[in-house]
């Protein structure tokens, strides 16, 4: 059998993770139609991103030593054969529970197609010029994956049922089977860490932890020794995680990288990036919706000014690298992410969409900046044979982020749009005074008709307008904490970045 051409492989490897990036996207304009038909609230509908993110980010580190050591091409086909059965269960979910199971097991397949795929390429494209090349066909791959998920998601939703979002993946899913095979040659690290159970599980015990402990503080209370337990276990889990892996002669992560600034600042952009910027695909379509009253096919149109400057901004950055550094870069991307969020936080205390259109291009056109930068700067840190767990730990800095993000998003969304729910009640409608929790939770989710059930027909319109502006206040007050964040991570990436990328030397096999 011939030699795979590099073009191909660097097609289909891209192919993969562009299915995972369309799905990951695609869901957010549909959470409000799944709320709606399945009955869920706010709490119940996070965990439908976060059950995929969770099993997605904690298993990306053990995903990338077996990519290295068993082969990368057959993580490709398990994963794939993983990812197509897991998107049918989520089609056919009877229920919010089950639902959240298969979407679990749906992010297993996708950690182990997501490592192997990144691998794949690290390994192919060795020389330094090839490389950037094939890094920066990639970004365009995953920025035209990202451009096409709210639009493709919003029409599925809107003409034939979000179901079928889910569904979408069997053929595409089939197709790449078909071209792994063919295109995809083997490779491994013979020298690759073994595998790590103990670490595997404190990470992934500690991440569950955090979520879980975020997420729940909506139905329990911040105050809730239950939520003190959970994040708290989340953190000892994490120190525990790292005590293993130092105590391993080749670690998952090896913590030997973590003494170079540069390094370290490669995966704060990576967090910054994912957490102020890529969340936003998730997050903007409810505002869309439930603030603005856009239907979900309109909150897919409604997202491409965010989709088009993504896609168009990773042309500039090739003619930008030639006059600016990689730290330079890095910043600059945060910056302007962090400026569109927080005109986005302004646009939403004007109301109506052109503003918050103009805004989230902004935020957009910094993504773009930075999601092929990101994945290649931390790359370019690690010598190629360790290619495998330097794509689990960029992969899973990205993923995690999105994933805690969600989470702590979404618990001031809920926080602050209660608080401003409980006050417009208190002084215009004390009588449902005692409904504020119920409403906000269903008004967070998407489903306003579930929120004002209860509510006689005399005062519903009130209590809807006050409950869609109490939304609003809350869902400004995350774009304004968004932005900040990212100008934080800007300067502490352009800060560290600067340091020159030593020699590595990492544990022996």
């Amino acid at each position: 059998m011939p030699h795979p051409s590099p073009r191909m492989t660097l097609l289909t490897a891209s192919g993969v993770c562009s299915l995972i990036v369309l799905d990951t996207n695609i869901v957010a304009v549909t959470l409000p139609s799944i709320a709606r038909d399945l009955g869920a609230g706010f709490a119940d509908i996070e965990w439908v991103v976060s059950a995929y993110m969770l099993a997605f980010a904690a298993l990306l580190l053990p995903a990338g030593s077996l990519a290295d050591r068993f082969g990368r091409k057959k993580m490709l086909l398990t994963g794939l054969v993983l990812f197509i059965l897991a998107s049918v269960g989520c089609g056919a979910a009877p229920s919010i529970v089950f639902l959240d199971i298969a979407r679990a097991i749906k992010g297993v397949g996708a950690a182990l197609l997501l490592t192997s795929a990144l691998a794949t390429i690290g390994h192919v494209f060795h020389d330094e010029v090839e490389r950037a090349k094939a890094w920066a066909f990639w970004g365009a791959c995953m920025g035209v994956a990202m451009t096409a998920a709210p639009t493709v998601g919003g029409l599925i939703a809107e003409l034939v049922g979000w179901r079928w979002i889910f569904y979408l993946n069997l053929p595409v899913g089939l197709l790449l089977l078909a071209m792994v095979s063919r295109n995809i040659g083997e490779s491994r690290n013979e020298q690759s860490a073994r595998l790590d159970p103990i670490g595997s599980l404190f990470f992934s015990a500690s991440l569950l932890s955090l979520i879980w402990g975020l997420i729940e503080a909506n139905r329990i209370g911040w105050d809730n020794p239950l939520t003190f337990a959970r994040l708290t276990g989340g953190a000892l889990l994490l120190g525990l995680f790292v005590v293993a892996e130092r105590l391993q002669r080749r670690p998952m992560v090896d913590f030997q990288l973590f003494r170079h600034p540069r390094f370290i600042g490669a995966l704060l952009g990576m967090f910054a990036y994912a957490g102020c910027a890529q969340v936003m695909m998730t997050l903007l379509p409810f505002y869309l919706q439930n603030g603005l009253g856009f239907s979900a096919i309109s909150s897919g149109l409604g997202m491409l000014p965010f989709a088009i400057t993504m896609l168009l901004l990773p042309r500039l950055g090739p003619k930008l690298a030639r006059h600016l550094s990689p730290a330079a870069m890095m910043a600059l991307g945060l910056t302007l992410v962090s400026t569109g969020n927080l005109l986005c936080a302004w646009a939403t205390t004007l109301g109506g969409y052109p503003a918050f259109a103009l805004a989230m291009a902004v935020t957009g056109a910094g993504a773009g900046l930075l999601n092929g930068d990101t994945q290649k700067n931390i790359m370019a840190c690690v010598p190629r044979e360790r290619t495998g767990m330097a794509s689990g730990m960029s992969t899973t800095m990205r993923f995690s982020a999105i994933m805690l993000a969600v989470g702590v998003y979404g618990a001031l969304l809920a926080s602050h749009t209660l608080k401003a729910l409980n006050l417009s009640l208190r002084n215009l409608a004390p009588e449902w005074l005692d409904q504020a929790e119920y409403i906000a939770s269903r008004v967070v989710a998407g489903d306003m008709s579930a929120a004002l059930q209860a509510v006689d027909t005399g005062p519903r319109a009130v209590v809807q307008l006050l409950a869609q502006q109490a939304f609003v206040t809350g869902f400004g007050s995350v774009l304004w904490v968004a932005g900040c964040v990212g100008l934080v991570g800007a300067v502490l990436v352009g800060t560290l970045m600067r340091k020159p990328i030593p020699a590595l030397q990492l544990n022996p096999a």
